[in-house]
C-alpha cells in the first residue's frame, strides 16, 4: 500500500513538473534530498549507536533490572494478568526506559521479546491478551522525557535551539500517555463486565 502511495506521489510530482516546465528543479531538488538523506542518516547513526550502547552497558551492570525491580507495583498495576515474576517485565521495563529516553529505535528488540514472551502464555494465539494490548498502546504513546532523535533532527536542520522541543514534547507525551492508559483501564473494566 504504501509502495503504490509513494509511487503515485512521485508519478504526480514529475507529470506536473513536465506540464510547469519544472523538470531541472525536480532533478535538483532529488539530488538535495538524496545528499541530505545520507547526511541525516550518518548523524543519526551516531546518535543511535551511543544511546543503544548506553543501554546496553545499563542493562549489563544490572541498572535495568534494578530499575524493572522497582517498577514492580507499577508493572503489576498495568499488566494485572502477568505473574508476579512473569519474564516479560524485565523486556518491558527496557522498552518503557528506552522510549521515556526517546529512543523508539532502541526500544523495537525488548519491545518484540516482550510480546513474545507474553505470547507464550497466550491461550488464544490470534487475539492480543490485555496485557498485550496495553503494552501496544503505551508504546504508541510513547511518554519521553528526552526526545533525543527530534532534537538530533532539529540539530542537523541548523535549528537555533534545538532543545525548546523537550518540554512540550514531555507533556504532550505525558498526556496521550495516561489518555492511553485510562482508555485502555476502562476498555478492560468493560469487557470484564461483559462476560460475567
Amino acid at each position: 500500500m504504501l509502495n503504490g502511495l509513494w509511487g503515485g506521489m512521485i508519478l504526480i510530482a514529475i507529470v506536473i513538473a513536465l506540464f510547469t516546465g519544472n523538470i531541472p528543479a525536480l532533478t535538483n531538488a532529488a539530488i538535495e534530498s538524496s545528499r541530505d538523506a545520507i547526511t541525516l542518516c550518518i548523524t543519526m547513526l551516531g546518535i543511535m549507536s551511543m544511546w543503544a550502547g548506553l543501554m546496553k552497558v545499563a542493562e549489563n551492570a544490572g541498572l535495568v533490572q534494578a530499575l524493572a525491580k522497582r517498577a514492580r507495583p507499577l508493572l503489576r498495576w498495568l499488566f494485572p494478568d502477568l505473574g508476579r515474576d512473569h519474564p516479560a517485565h524485565e523486556p518491558i521495563a527496557t522498552n518503557f526506559i528506552a522510549n521515556i529516553l526517546g529512543l523508539g529505535w532502541a526500544a523495537t528488540p525488548s519491545g518484540l521479546r516482550a510480546m513474545q514472551e507474553m505470547q507464550e502464555e497466550n491461550p488464544v494465539k490470534n487475539t492480543a491478551t490485555r496485557s498485550m494490548r496495553m503494552f501496544m498502546v503505551i508504546n504508541m504513546s510513547s511518554l519521553q522525557l528526552v526526545t533525543i532523535s527530534v532534537v538530533a533532527y532539529r540539530m542537523q536542520y541548523g535549528s537555533a535551539n534545538p532543545s525548546e522541543i523537550i518540554g512540550p514534547g514531555l507533556i504532550v507525551t505525558a498526556i496521550t500517555t495516561v489518555i492511553a492508559v485510562a482508555f485502555c483501564k476502562i476498555m478492560d473494566a468493560l469487557e470484564r463486565d461483559r462476560t460475567r
